[in-house]
């Protein structure tokens, strides 16, 4: 197992951290995990050299942080930094950041965690938070001895995260989502670079995108099968991570013992610049065999916004085009369910404004009616 060093503390993280949130389940229930089986992976790992393990409250309905701390009860809890996270979408009043917290520690069956992280941060919840009174009250948790660091995960684009990394001198790092396909999404490598630059660790999630670049679609196997150095789709995703210096630790969210004992023995080899640019190039080339299989040619330029009916036009359409390329709509509907309705494409009113704005000529309208026809819930789509 590699270590790298994690922004401002004396400590070294694995490289590899293990992400308690797709877990092999019974019967398709997300709350229903295999134990045995959950407990022979994370034991495999941790015995391996992973020293940080990363959960939540909304992970596996409210189970993983239960099996989590079964699990460090197991010898475990000395050998790794544990991360959680507050929901912050439930949390109502300054006296909710207290709730959780405790509900999260009973558990988790420890009396603090390492590290505790806002969740989800964006230009609309951080702003809430941090009126609320979340670092007064993060402050005062640390100072009692409840978690020992404060970070944050994040979903928005770069100028959201810039502006939550400045708001906060301490924090300690920020997770974001990070893979060769959302290198200008979201934070996207400027976010990394600016939080690396500011001191922060970095954690990445989603580096294989949540398993969709393990796929291989047609145009893109070709790419990887022209490739001198034989590798899999996986393989080639988080090695492309681990190969930048500023990422300290890439969460993988491990569903199989298979996954498990390949990403370790991935882990031990991987060394930030390892990467030739031969192999580099390979990596662009199937990044743009993936563009080519969006039917939509949206830049995501933003020249159609803001839209005079609110829809949000350039985060649908890369919804949509997600959903074709990597031939998997859930994460893409999942999504869609978490914009306001007023955002949703059934309020387009298609007065053509959009169209007459767009650089590339695209017929927004058309392609939006499309987008909620695959991405609404059933019931709404058909109504």
């Amino acid at each position: 197992m590699q270590y790298r060093k994690f922004g401002r503390l004396d400590w070294e993280a694995s490289i590899l951290g293990f992400g308690v949130m797709r877990l092999p389940v019974i019967g398709n229930d997300p709350g229903n995990i295999d134990e045995p089986q959950a407990t022979r992976m994370i034991r495999y790992a941790l015995d391996h050299g992973v020293n940080y393990v990363d959960t939540a409250y909304p992970y596996h309905a409210g189970r993983s942080e239960v099996i989590t701390g079964n699990i460090l009860k197991q010898g475990y809890r000395e050998k790794v930094k544990v991360a959680t996270k507050l929901p912050v979408w439930l949390v109502e009043d300054y006296d909710g950041f207290d709730r959780y917290l405790d509900e999260q520690l009973e558990r988790l069956q420890l009396e603090k965690v390492d590290f505790y992280l806002l969740h989800g941060l964006n230009n609309k919840n951080w702003p809430r938070m941090r009126d609320l009174g979340v670092i007064r009250w993060a402050e005062g948790a640390m100072a009692a001895g409840r978690f020992d660091h404060l970070a944050f995960s994040f979903h928005d684009d770069f100028d959201s995260f810039k502006q939550i990394v400045d708001d906060y001198d301490n924090w300690t790092f920020a997770q974001v989502q990070y893979n060769y396909m959302d290198e200008e999404y979201q934070a996207g490598r400027r976010g990394v670079e600016y939080a690396a630059g500011k001191g922060l660790a970095v954690v990445v999630m989603e580096p294989v995108r949540g398993g969709r670049l393990a796929g291989a679609p047609g145009p893109v196997a070709e790419v990887w099968d022209s490739a001198a150095q034989k590798r899999s789709p996986a393989e080639w995703a988080l090695l492309w991570v681990w190969d930048q210096p500023e990422v300290s630790v890439v969460l993988s969210g491990m569903s199989t013992m298979e996954q498990v004992v390949e990403n370790v023995a991935l882990a031990g080899r991987a060394r930030p610049g390892m990467l030739t640019p031969e192999e580099l190039a390979v990596i662009d080339q199937a990044r743009e065999a993936y563009k080519g299989l969006a039917p939509i040619p949206c830049t995501t330029c933003g020249y159609c916004m803001p839209c005079s009916s609110g829809v949000e036009v350039p985060r649908i359409l890369k919804m949509y085009n997600d959903a074709i390329m990597y031939n998997n709509p859930r994460p893409a509907r999942f999504g869609y369910r978490g914009l306001d309705e007023e955002q949703r494409a059934d309020r387009c009113t298609q007065c053509g404004e959009c169209v007459e704005a767009c650089p590339q000529g695209i017929d927004i309208p058309a392609w939006l009616e499309k987008a909620h026809e695959l991405l609404a819930p059933e019931e709404e789509a058909g109504s």
